[in-house]
């Protein structure tokens, strides 16, 4: 089994996603340095640190250029980052000396990695808005659609009382409702200009160093933060940290499907399920069971980073190599588990008859508060739920259904209220309003 899945012919179809991984491959990440340097170099030239000439053939070259990842290699083992010889890769591919002096002019290798970063991240953050509100949007259908279905709600994996399958899908829906929220709230964040130079003082430049910041991030869309910022790793900490809430949101509702889906409950179908090498009767929910592993792998990648937020001094390499380890593979988890439960909510269907079995195993003690209630309407409270706690066990002894037991002790009680789903509909519609389904 190879080390990243996103690497793998074998299992990328099922660990990875395709459209988050390119965003990370070496091709990508050389492209996005190359564009920084050369924005760099324009906006130096605009300020007159470098001649108009050097910048404009430098930023034109940026765009035209190809650097071999794999030609770099060595020399980023060397030196523990892949600046430095993608530098000297740029210079000699421009073949023209008088103006590749001025290139990298003043900055760093963090600078020219973490802005390329933030460019890349700006289109991942896009790419997840707009998946969240389709899986919104897509969930708010099937809980309007299924709002009224009535089913056993469990609690410690114990049939409680009833509720409604929209309610539950509801349950799914609202928190990525919050995590879009977020995410929205999050992405300008990442979307920062790196420029601090070799300590964060852009002494390299003089005066015009915070001039050259503010035009290279204009030129990249980026936003400025006024200052150096190489060891505040709190952007980066924050972003791990939403994607392993989201991805536990996601995980929640693979874990529900799983059990929905499990023999002796059946209470869900899930389309394409997952077949075994032996056994021909098999379904497996192969969909949620990735969900629920991406969710696990998140919280831990997410903890590596937010240790990987003590930066010793202006720069820590050893930290700094924790992101590089880590960011990538929790990034395209992420965006698996979002394309696979935007997947599975297209695939999910609900079986109402096996719902109906959940509510009445012949036994009616999923009415057992219901009953409780309408019997402390006539005794207190305390005096109605012993009762009908006795009366519970005697029908798990074998006795009669409870309802029966109810009626018989309690003949001129109103029992219409059991059975009711309480605020269940009105929450599935109230999601599927908010979701825009």
């Amino acid at each position: 089994m190879p080390a990243a899945a996103a690497d793998s012919a074998l299992y990328r179809s099922l660990f990875s996603d395709d459209e988050t991984a390119a965003l990370f491959a070496d091709s990508a990440e050389i492209r996005a340095m190359l564009l920084v340097e050369g924005a760099l170099a324009r906006a130096q030239a605009r300020l007159g640190l470098i001649p108009e000439t050097a910048g404009a053939f430098i930023e034109r070259a940026a765009r035209e250029v190809q650097i071999d990842p794999a030609a770099l290699a060595a020399e980023t083992a060397t030196n523990g980052v892949p600046v430095p010889g993608l530098v000297a890769a740029f210079r000699k591919a421009m073949e023209a000396p008088d103006h590749a002096q001025y290139l990298h002019w003043g900055a760093t290798s963090q600078d020219i990695m973490e802005t390329g970063q933030a460019l890349r991240l700006r289109r991942l953050t896009g790419i997840w808005d707009d998946r969240l509100g389709r899986l919104a949007a897509a969930l708010g259908r099937l809980a309007r659609e299924h709002a009224d279905l009535p089913m056993a709600a469990r609690t410690y994996g114990q049939a409680a009382t009833p509720t409604g399958f929209g309610a539950a899908i509801a349950g799914w829906g609202r928190p990525l409702l919050r995590h879009r929220a977020r995410l929205q709230a999050l992405a300008p964040e990442l979307a920062t200009v790196s420029l601090g130079g070799a300590a964060g003082t852009l002494s390299a430049m003089g005066a015009e160093g915070p001039a050259v910041r503010a035009g290279l991030a204009a030129a990249l869309g980026l936003h400025d933060p006024g200052h150096g910022w190489h060891a505040e790793r709190d952007r980066i900490g924050n972003f791990a940290a939403w994607m392993a809430g989201l991805c536990a949101s996601l995980g929640k509702m693979g874990e529900d499907l799983i059990l929905m889906a499990q023999s002796g409950i059946g209470e869900i179908r899930i389309s394409g399920a997952g077949g075994s090498s032996t056994m021909p009767q098999k379904q497996n929910p192969v969909g949620p069971s990735v969900l629920v592993a991406l969710a696990r792998q998140a919280a831990a990648l997410a903890s590596a980073l937010q240790g990987a937020g003590i930066h010793r001094q202006q720069r820590d390499g050893a930290a700094w190599f924790v992101e590089w380890l880590t960011l990538p593979q929790l990034c395209i988890s992420t965006g698996r588990a979002l394309a696979l439960a935007l997947d599975l909510s297209g695939r999910i269907a609900p079986d109402a008859q096996a719902m109906a079995r959940g509510l009445d195993d012949g036994s009616g003690l999923i009415h057992a508060e219901a009953f409780t209630f309408a019997l402390a309407r006539h005794m207190p409270r305390p005096e109605a739920q012993a009762r009908i706690k006795a009366l519970c066990a005697e029908a798990q002894s074998g006795g009669q259904p409870l309802p029966a037991l109810v009626a018989r002790d309690f003949p001129d009680l109103d029992l219409s209220a059991a059975g009711g789903l309480g605020t269940a509909p009105a929450e599935a519609r109230a999601f599927a309003e908010a979701a825009g389904a």
